[in-house]
């Protein structure tokens, strides 16, 4: 996409910044690469050389290698120097046949005898004279660190030793403002240093290497007196009105554009002034030991219990609401929850983590399919439970791969069907319901149902006879050992994951669907629980069992009337404003009762679930609402269908938590299946 100044800036500043860092530690490799990297960018951002397609290749190709050397050197693993080595020859390649040859010299003046003006005067030409010394030019840097140069982390060492990196350098101290012992504040800048340079680099690639200081201390930058030639005759000349000197410009100014530069910048003023504003200062932070933050949540965990425990206590014993005890418990209620919320912030993180690193994976895998690909990614800064983050990298790395090989056909079958070359792929996270979702969509082939169906048959996944909804169709591709791939490769053709994907999502409390459009593309939504430990639930009963319906998919309760029922198809429907939408008995959906209870009698509960829109859940009754602790039904017992995980009430009896979405999406896949049966049955009789 388009570009700008401040793009290619930012990016300038952050392979300079990776390039100090190493400087400090005597990292001489990751050094030397970061400096061929930082000029290749220098020449970027000043124009000398366009940032078209092979440049960002070879720039991104450099990212990673850069990177990789950064892990090297935290890890102190080894890297293949012929990488770093073909890398560094790549960026050069754009820059170094121009790079260390001495501009040519002007042609030598025409020797011819020039003509006498029309006044009669003959000029006089002189043979050009160099008034450059021989070898690279010497300059005088003088700068003195302030007591914020210190305060942000910067040392007056590192910046001579970047100097010193330009050329040879001759050092001198200036301890003159320095005072008595007894007068010291540790915390001042007294030393000032005067360096002498002798480079070809120019001022601009000194004044770089203050970039990040130049607020923080004095500067002055100046080029030493150049030794004159000897005199030659002078000849008196009228007395000529001398024009008032510029203002010397401090260090804090920056360099003014060059005539040939073209017209200044309207928004010059603007930009520097904003540019000299202060940064707002940055948030104190403490790192703490993510154990630590784990037993927390836990001690909240049981927080949320007791204090559930002693409600029902005091519910036992009958007290009015306006008595003492019930006003200290709902207060200890309120304070509780604001703990618990408290709590859960400080693990919350965005998936911007998880985000960043699928660049470099999108990139592969279409240099490793022969594929163009643009990823889009939104929603970076949607924050989830860290527990959850951590276990998101494999699935979505599974499923962009498989957009990619599977979804995505080939530059020139897209330009033969009128597409781009150019495939997109989307990696989305948002909050819906109390949940994250996370969507990964592409816009080539979509699946091919047909030969899904006929691969699940060959390998004994369904029989030949079964009769499949389209949603069961492309549920098929999550079946273990179910491939579409015709041959194994580094990417697919060996059964394994997308039955993984499931299964990681599975463990995590939520779900995965598929959207298919032939020709058009696909999406796989993944929906997860927003964090691990606690939720706000309505405690229902359903026959003899107490049930919790977590309240972010409740969308209301009602009584339902007799008169709002019908039976649609085999199943039973509810009007609810105008609409119908199906009516499920919870009981009968976990097997608990073969019939349904009468529905004037019971509670229905009206849900928006991701899989099958709206429903209306029958219950007999409801107890109330609270927050409960989640407790992992896998972990401590198997997975059961229908139910997300499991909860302690405060009488110390165990209860299930609903998953909504698997009832609902359970009767729809019924209900599909009935229509289906419907319809063949209509087509034998006619």
């Amino acid at each position: 996409g388009e570009g700008d100044d401040e793009t290619v800036n930012a990016v300038f500043r952050a392979v300079h910044s990776v390039k100090g860092g190493a400087g400090a530690f005597a990292l001489e490799a990751l050094v030397r690469f970061a400096h061929t990297f930082e000029t290749t960018l220098d020449k970027v951002r000043s124009g000398q050389l366009r940032a078209d397609e092979p440049v960002l290749k070879v720039l991104l190709r450099a990212t990673d290698v850069l990177a990789d050397l950064v892990q090297a050197a935290k890890t102190d693993a080894a890297i293949d120097p012929r990488r770093t080595a073909e890398a560094s020859e790549d960026l050069e390649a754009f820059w170094g046949a121009s790079e260390g040859h001495p501009v040519p010299a002007p042609s030598a003046p025409d020797a011819a005898k020039p003509a006498a003006d029309e006044f009669g005067f003959t000029p006089v030409k002189f043979a050009p004279v160099n008034l450059s010394p021989p070898g690279p030019a010497r300059w005088t840097v003088w700068f003195k660190p302030s007591a914020a140069t210190y305060a942000k982390g910067n040392d007056a060492a590192l910046l001579i030793r970047e100097l010193e990196r330009l050329g040879p350098c001759e050092i001198a101290l200036d301890d003159a403002a320095l005072p008595a012992l007894d007068e010291l504040d540790p915390e001042t800048g007294w030393l000032a240093w005067t360096v002498t340079l002798a480079t070809d680099a120019g001022e601009a690639a000194i004044r770089e290497v203050f970039d990040f200081v130049s607020d923080d201390c004095e500067l002055r930058i100046s080029p030493e007196a150049i030794a004159a030639p000897a005199p030659l005759p002078i000849l008196p000349l009228p007395d000529i009105p001398t024009p008032p000197a510029p203002a010397a410009a401090t260090a804090e100014s920056e360099p003014r554009d060059h005539p040939a530069d073209g017209p200044a910048d309207p928004h010059a003023r603007e930009k520097a002034a904003a540019k000299a504003a202060p940064a707002p200062s940055a948030q104190p932070t403490i790192r703490v030991d993510l154990e630590r933050v784990d037993r927390l949540i836990d001690l909240v965990g049981e927080l949320v219990i007791n204090q559930a425990m002693l409600a029902q206590r005091v519910g036992e014993m009958d007290l009015t609401r306006a008595s003492n005890v019930q006003l200290a418990l709902e207060s200890l209620e309120q304070l509780t929850r604001e703990i618990q919320d408290s709590v859960m912030a400080i693990r919350a993180q965005p998936v911007k983590s998880v985000f960043q690193r699928m660049p470099r994976l999108v990139r592969e895998t279409a240099a490793a399919t022969s594929k163009q690909v643009k990823l889009i990614t939104e929603g970076e800064g949607t924050e989830v439970d860290k527990t959850v983050i951590e276990r998101l990298s494999d699935p979505i790395t599974h499923m962009l791969r498989n957009a990619i090989d599977h979804g995505l056909e080939t530059p020139e079958q897209r330009i033969a069907s009128g597409k781009p070359a150019e495939g997109t792929v989307r990696l989305a996270a948002l909050h819906r319901s109390g949940r994250i979702v996370i969507e990964v969509s592409d816009d080539g082939k979509g699946i091919n149902r047909t030969r899904v169906k006929e691969l699940a048959v060959q390998r004994g996944l369904i029989s030949a006879d079964a009769q499949l909804t389209d949603d069961e169709v492309d549920n098929l591709i999550f079946l273990p050992g179910f491939s579409t791939a015709k041959e194994v490769s580094d990417l697919s053709g060996r059964g394994v994951g997308l039955d993984v994907v499931k299964r990681s999502i599975q463990s995590l409390g939520g779900r995965i669907s598929i959207s298919s459009r032939a020709g058009q593309g696909s999406t796989f939504t993944l929906s997860l629980p927003l964090t691990l430990a606690v939720l706000d639930g309505m405690v229902v009963s359903v026959g003899e069992q107490t049930l919790i319906a977590p309240l972010a998919a409740i969308v209301e309760t009602l009584k339902p009337k007799q008169s709002d029922v019908h039976n649609l198809g085999g199943g039973m429907v509810l009007a609810v404003r105008g609409a119908f939408v199906p009516l499920i008995d919870v009981g009968v959906a976990l097997g608990w009762r073969s019939e349904p209870i009468e529905p004037a009698s019971g509670v229905a509960l009206l849900v928006e679930s991701e899989v099958g829109g709206c429903a209306a859940l029958l219950v007999d009754g409801i107890q109330g609402q609270r927050q409960v602790v989640i407790k992992s039904l896998e972990q401590n017992f198997q997975r059961v269908e229908s139910i997300a995980a499991a909860t302690i009430l405060g009488d110390g009896r165990v209860a299930l938590i609903l998953d909504v979405d698997a009832i609902v999406g359970e009767r729809r896949i019924e209900a599909e299946q009935d229509a289906s049966r419907h319809g063949q049955a209509l087509a034998k009789a006619s």
